[in-house]
């Protein structure tokens, strides 16, 4: 396993505990305080689950996995992986910090802060799959399918 597939990795689980915490936040309040979640607590937590942690561990599993780019392979590209795993972590952070913040101020600078985050988290995820799509391909599976075999 190399290094930035550990990294996504790693930060997924990451962004998996920041996730928990908020929504073990969000269930105490509404719980025990008996008050509603703001819808700002809703994003930041969903956000932290689907983006920061089940995207990342797609992303890394699939860096980790998919058959090896072909020689020729101009598409793929290492640098490209990497530029969408900042993109996927600074976002989610950055989204992540705007949408808490919004609880207790409603600053226009915020709401801009939430919107790069958000547009970083496409970029990222955008990114990645761009440099990744030559490596969705047939390999072992084909020559077995070829023999009859069925899956």
């Amino acid at each position: 396993m190399h290094t930035l597939v550990r990294r996504y990795i790693k930060t997924g689980i990451a962004f998996l505990v920041i996730g928990l915490l908020i929504g073990l936040w969000i269930l105490v309040q509404r719980e025990v305080g008996r008050t509603w979640p703001s819808p700002y607590q809703v994003s930041a937590h969903t956000h932290a689950i689907l983006v920061g942690f089940v995207m990342m561990m797609i992303q890394g599993v699939a860096l980790w996995l998919f058959p090896r780019p072909e020689k020729d392979d101009a598409r793929y590209d290492p640098r490209l992986a990497s530029a969408a795993y900042w993109c996927m972590t600074v976002g989610t952070a950055l989204r992540l910090a705007g949408e808490l913040a919004r609880i207790a101020s409603q600053a226009p600078a915020l709401r801009v802060a939430v919107v790069i985050g958000g547009a970083l988290q496409v970029a990222g995820i955008a990114i990645f799959f761009y440099t990744m799509w030559s490596r969705v391909r047939a390999v072992g599976s084909a020559a077995r399918e070829a023999k009859g075999e069925r899956f």
